[in-house]
């Protein structure tokens, strides 16, 4: 396991400090403002922690209120807003300096089957590792982007895009909830990239306010981050200084594991 996976993994093991509510910490060196997905996941796991029973997460929506501060742990307060037969609520706040940075909403179901269909994986391949330049297996995540080298031009382009992803070392088997939230710590990566691609070449990054203002995940199928998973990105829509990207999550084989959407910030200063 590479050290930056076992940090991300240390830090998502959450301080239980109270019933409902949890302390999070930063990976170190850690400057600016947190990483959204990372926020997003300590949530997943703080409100995890609160259910009883073999029930995953099948479905999150959250709002970055306020950027993160480096310098602070978090505080994350868990609310058990239901506990059914099937599906288990929960809203989490994170919350520094006193005021919320980000809530969550999450909810988790008992395991069943019913009726089934999906859209098909687009035509392409995992990378070959071994061909991989060692820049990019430096993270928690080894990342290749397709046609990267094209994406590099400061031109306008499609706002689409496909990235392979997988965790820089393996995850135990027995960790489902682990798993949910390292594949919603990577799902925060791209979005906001993508519904800027259609503008290259229109702003200067020093003059692009950037931020993500709310984020949705929806799991629809068991899967693991230690594999080989593509994530298909477009981006529909961008009005009203805002982007709007989606992203369909993939197997290898080609099952369809998990969707994202997210609005972000792009108001030129």
């Amino acid at each position: 396991m590479h050290p930056a996976l076992r940090e991300l993994i240390r830090i998502l093991d959450i301080e239980t400090i109270e019933q409902n509510l949890y302390r999070g910490y930063h990976p170190e060196g850690t400057r600016g403002r947190l990483f959204g997905g990372q926020i997003m996941a300590q949530a997943l796991m703080a409100a995890g922690r609160t259910i009883d029973g073999p029930r995953a997460p099948h479905s999150l929506h959250g709002y970055f209120l306020r950027p993160g501060d480096p310098e602070l742990p978090v505080l994350l307060s868990v609310d058990r807003i239901r506990d059914g037969r099937s599906f288990t609520t929960r809203r989490v706040a994170a919350i520094q300096h006193g005021r919320a940075i980000f809530e969550l909403s999450a909810s988790f179901q008992v395991l069943e089957h019913g009726l089934e269909h999906a859209p098909p994986q687009p035509p392409t391949n995992p990378p070959v590792e071994a061909d991989l330049p060692e820049t990019v297996k430096r993270g928690p995540f080894i990342s290749f982007m397709e046609d990267y080298k094209r994406l590099l031009q400061d031109v306008p382009q499609p706002p689409r895009r496909r990235n392979w992803f997988r965790s820089n070392g393996a995850i135990d088997d027995d960790a489902p909830l682990l798993h949910a939230c390292l594949l919603t710590y990577q799902s925060d990566n791209d979005l906001m990239s993508t519904a800027r691609l259609p503008h290259k070449g229109t702003f200067t990054r020093e003059r692009l306010q950037r931020a993500s203002l709310d984020h949705a995940m929806w799991f629809h199928r068991p899967g693991r981050v230690d594999q080989w998973l593509l994530y298909a990105l477009d981006s529909p829509s961008a009005a009203a200084a805002r982007g709007y990207s989606r992203g369909e999550i993939f197997t290898a084989s080609g099952e369809h594991i998990a969707s994202t959407m997210q609005e972000g910030l792009m108001r030129k200063r």
